[in-house]
């Protein structure tokens, strides 16, 4: 919807209900006369558009006329071609296959014995290195086991002169405190 300014001068003799009505008018004529436009610019288009597809369909029907009996020739005389093309086709895919299998069958032979090979090998190996592991294995955990026990009897000795050490500290300790009680006790009875 078209916005209308409508000037101070022209409001103020009209009132807002005049120049809503104003407004409204002239909108209403607008939205009219673009109806109208648009109605008659419809029906030009329609009746261009048939007249073109008229025409474009008499075009398409002589073409296609045209290229129906084109490619009936065409499709008879290639039809020909790829008969004779698709038997020697045929015959050379019969003898690639054969040979195809041929070479399929050797090389899967041969892969077979040299997978054979490989795998006893690959076994051989690995249980040559299991064995070793074990043994390495065995060997680090009875020294690790070792020095874990000599650890442990170092920290209970460091623990037993730690606790020691702490018991005598704390004996002083409070001596210390009750004597500063009984001196502070003596003071304050003395008094």
């Amino acid at each position: 919807m078209p916005i209308v300014n409508v000037p101070k001068v022209l409001r103020d003799k009209l009132g807002e209900e005049g120049v809503e009505a104003l407004v409204s008018l002239i909108n209403a004529a607008g939205d009219h006369t673009k109806a109208e436009a648009l109605a008659l610019s419809e029906e030009r288009y329609e009746r261009r558009l048939a007249e073109e597809a008229a025409k474009f369909g008499n075009r398409v029907t002589e073409e296609a006329g045209r290229l129906d009996r084109r490619i009936t020739e065409e499709a008879s005389r290639l039809e020909g071609r790829i008969t004779e093309q698709a038997a020697k086709l045929d015959r050379r895919i019969t003898e690639e296959v054969a040979r195809l299998e041929n070479q399929i069958a050797e090389q899967t032979s041969r892969l077979d014995r040299r997978i054979t090979e490989e795998v006893a090998r690959l076994e051989n190996q690995i249980a040559e290195q299991t064995s070793r592991l074990d043994r390495r294995i065995t060997e680090e955990v009875a020294r690790l086991e070792g020095r874990i026990t000599e650890q442990a009897a170092k920290l209970r000795v460091q623990i037993a002169e730690v606790r020691a050490d702490l018991i005598r500290w704390m004996f002083v300790f409070w001596v210390g405190q009750i004597g500063v009680l009984l001196g502070i006790l003596f003071a304050f009875f003395r008094r």
